[in-house]
């Protein structure tokens, strides 16, 4: 077969695997179509059926065709990062500053220091630091991935539990906004190489005076327009941030972050990031899923201790969050039950942790085995979610 029907039976595989067992299983109570996505990219990988099947495997993702999806992947992420930024509203956590600061400190800082002790000890032993990153580079980003909330999955699980447009929905908005800042400028000092830290400094005057050139111009022209200039806009950013050594997803982010989402009609853009969880993103979980390793690499790091590293990473991203968000809760004087529906619902970590993760390994920072136990951390605090916070909204709606 030619490349092209190969890439077509993989984009068929991606698309229709994973939605037929979200469908035939009912799973939306505890793992919305996102999570099964991301499961189905781990089941599909080399680790699971390429293992069992390596014939299939073999066939069908071949490097040309891996070559095709990743180019894919890369522009759906880039896109779906570009929106994400382009949803914070900075504004809203200005008025509300000192219950917005103090909580997302809380829900960052404690889950934060809890992951990277975890981590502290965990890269103790060889194999899970990567041959590009250093000691302390490794236990700040998996420290910074335990603390991660994912504000898109936020959205779409505050949607289905019917809360987003009421004011507990919008506190939570401006807690993950806040808190998506910090992961990002945490990100960004990470990766600072002090062997291009004059192109870094070069990105970051370039960036600067662009972006206020870009916001008068988008502005400016006709809604239809907007669009085209801000894909421009988006691509020139990515290169310039990933040729400055920083990562082209750090360069999309800021480039929706320094738009106003108010410049963009609400429908189409709500559409815009339905359509790349629908259509494009499926491909990112599935070469996500590629990149995990089960078998034994460096230091003999194998199956059951990546298993056992994600258990660890999950109870320091839970009792961290869940702590830090109940500290908060005390000092703000909230009313019973709230601190612990909102620990649960900023526990979602689907998506952005993916994508925080998924640039430590593009950097060499972290192994493919740390990564693997990174992303099944991921998908098991998200399905966490509902199931905790579903009942908890019924007894408070009830008192």
């Amino acid at each position: 077969m030619s490349t092209s029907e190969i890439f077509l039976i993989a984009l068929t595989i991606i698309l229709a695997v994973p939605y037929a067992f979200w469908r035939l299983l009912r799973t939306d109570h505890w793992a919305p179509l996102v999570v099964v996505q991301i499961v189905g990219g781990i089941v599909l990988g080399p680790g699971v059926l390429g293992a069992a099947f390596p014939g299939y495997y073999s066939f069908v993702f071949n490097p040309q065709v891996i070559g095709a999806l990743n180019g894919v992947a890369w522009w759906a992420v880039m896109m779906f990062v570009f929106a994400a930024g382009l949803e914070l509203d900075l504004g809203d956590a200005r008025e509300n500053w000192r219950e917005t600061a103090i909580t997302a400190g809380c829900a960052l800082i404690v889950p934060l220091l809890l992951g990277a002790a975890a981590a502290a000890v965990l890269l103790q032993q060889p194999g899970w630091i990567g041959p590009k990153g250093g000691y302390a580079q490794a236990v700040l980003g998996i420290g910074m991935a335990c603390a991660v909330t994912a504000l898109p999955i936020l959205v779409l699980l505050m949607e289905k539990l019917g809360i987003f447009r009421k004011p507990l929905g919008q506190r939570l908005l401006r807690y993950a906004s806040l808190d998506d800042v910090l992961i990002w400028g945490v990100l960004a000092l990470i990766l600072v190489d002090w062997e291009r830290v004059g192109r870094q400094g070069m990105f970051l005057a370039f960036f600067a005076a662009a972006a206020w050139a870009v916001r008068w111009l988008v502005a400016r022209v006709e809604q239809n327009d907007r669009w085209y200039v801000s894909l421009v806009w988006l691509a020139a950013c990515g290169f310039a941030a990933d040729w400055s050594g920083l990562h082209f997803m750090v360069g999309a982010f800021l480039a929706g972050a320094v738009l106003d989402a108010k410049w963009y009609d609400r429908a189409r853009l709500d559409g815009f990031r339905e359509f790349l969880l629908l259509a494009v993103m499926p491909v990112f979980f599935l070469s996500t899923g590629l990149r995990t390793q089960w078998g034994a690499g460096l230091g003999g790091v194998g199956g059951l201790a990546v298993f056992g590293a994600a258990a660890l990473f999950l109870v320091a991203a839970v009792v961290g969050k869940l702590a830090g968000v109940h500290l908060a809760g005390r000092l703000l004087g909230w009313a019973k039950g709230e601190a612990a529906v909102i620990g649960w619902m900023l526990q979602t970590k689907a998506l952005i942790m993916i994508i925080f993760v998924n640039v430590l390994l593009d950097k060499q920072i972290i192994t493919a085995e740390t990564f693997t136990a990174m992303l099944l951390m991921a998908v098991g605090s998200t399905m966490l979610t509902v199931p905790n916070v579903r009942p908890r909204l019924a007894r408070m709606a009830a008192e």
